[in-house]
């Protein structure tokens, strides 16, 4: 069946479609489409006719270009059609529905898709989601190509290679939020918290579900705090944990925090022994604390061992600490003794034990410590961290700039921890 060139759904939707003898038998409606290889293809035009719906499938056309569609065979032969929700139809399910455009890291929508002849088949080979699209399906493509020269200006292309697009559900539904994962693990957590907060719910709980624990966790802490509560709220247990353990312990505990009483417990409850106990020490404090806005992850080693020794354990304890500035010096007991800046540590002679290239003169707050009063304290002395001790002087966690900045200039909703 000859198919030449290339065409747009817009400029054969509502278009005739003759039998052997030049009879009308309808025009375009929809167009069925299934998978292949490499690319979806056309496996049936849907027909709207006064009567109703025929189904004509690829193999009974003879024609099928943007100036002519004719059938080999009478509308006698074709099988009426109703609308279901186990076929992709190409107007209904594409045109019009939001995918991520990866290179501009932004939710786009459909308006139009292009087609090309591949053998005897009619193959997808791109969506185009800019203003030629919208324009073409108006009828007034060549009229606003016209007005653009009058500017001197070009009426570009915005096309998204088929390539690029893969199905959100399995029963290929729907194509909204459509991006291969390797090219949605190589973007910034904060763009795919965007893309998420763009879309409805539906969407973006599907496409986090999508993701791997690590890029999903990254993402995590991007969202907003009533986004986080929708999505992790629907996970299960073992999935959220999964996720959770991969934050650092503060940022989980703001999630858990906003959580039901019990979906936190039971998340909980799934998390490592270990790793709970330091989520739910952080989630005791009150906000607006300096145990509220602590982390209690942290480095910190004997003051008798040497540079060169607390340099190669450095190298393999930096690997699960998120944030690192500082070496804190703490007794046998984890009492604060001394801190030393990671430029201190590496231009110190590699036989010096840390106690002799300490500093000893702290500043530290406790955990009741208003944060206004934490972040003047880090700013009033340049520092990027501040110890959280006790009344005994026992190093609890750190607070760092970056979260006296969080602080300072909170997300648009503001966290409030709540004790679990």
């Amino acid at each position: 069946m000859p198919f030449f060139g290339e065409l747009f759904a817009s400029e054969i939707l509502k278009k005739p479609v003759l039998d052997p003898k030049g009879e009308e038998l309808g025009r375009v409606k929809d167009l069925v489409i299934i998978k292949g290889e490499p690319l979806p293809k056309v496996s049936a035009l849907i027909i709207e006719r006064k009567k109703g719906m025929l189904r004509l499938p690829w193999s009974d056309l003879n024609i099928f270009n943007k100036r002519i569609i004719s059938a080999n065979v009478y509308s006698e032969v074709l099988q009426p059609y109703e609308f279901n929700e186990e076929d992709l139809l190409l107007v209904r399910d594409i045109l019009d529905k939001q995918i991520v455009d990866a290179n501009g890291v932004k939710v786009v929508r459909v308006n139009d898709v292009k087609l090309e002849g591949l053998n005897t088949e009619a193959v997808l080979i791109a969506v185009d989601v800019g203003m030629r699209g919208i324009l073409r399906r108006l009828g007034v493509e060549r009229g606003g190509e016209d007005l653009m020269k009058l500017f001197k200006k070009h009426l570009s292309y915005n096309l998204i290679s088929w390539n690029y697009i893969q199905p959100l559900e399995p029963k290929l539904t729907t194509i909204s939020l459509t991006v291969p994962r390797q090219m949605v693990s190589e973007l910034h957590p904060a763009d795919i918290a965007e893309i998420i907060s763009q879309v409805s719910h539906k969407e973006g709980a599907s496409f986090f579900k999508g993701l791997d624990v690590e890029t999903a966790a990254e993402a995590l802490s991007e969202l907003q705090p009533e986004t986080q509560v929708e999505i992790i709220s629907e996970m299960e247990p073992d999935k959220a944990a999964d996720i959770l353990e991969e934050m650092p312990p503060d940022e989980a505990a703001d999630v858990l925090s906003d959580l039901p009483v019990d979906k936190a417990k039971e998340i909980l409850e799934s998390i490592e022994k270990e790793e709970a106990e330091d989520i739910q020490e952080l989630m005791s404090h009150e906000d607006d604390t300096a145990g509220g806005v602590m982390t209690n992850e942290f480095i910190a080693y004997s003051p008798e061992i040497t540079v060169r020794e607390a340099i190669e354990k450095f190298r393999k304890d930096a690997e699960e600490v998120e944030t690192v500035y500082y070496l804190y010096i703490v007794d046998i007991d984890e009492k604060l003794l001394g801190v030393i800046s990671l430029r201190e540590l590496l231009l110190a002679p590699l036989d010096t034990k840390l106690s002799d290239i300490m500093e000893t003169k702290l500043k530290t707050v406790t955990p009741d410590t208003d944060e206004n009063e934490v972040a003047e304290i880090i700013s009033k002395y340049n520092l990027v961290a501040l110890p959280v001790v006790d009344t005994e002087g026992f190093m609890l966690g750190i607070v760092t700039i970056d979260d006296v900045l969080d602080r300072i200039l909170p997300p648009a909703a503001k966290r409030k921890r709540r004790k679990v």
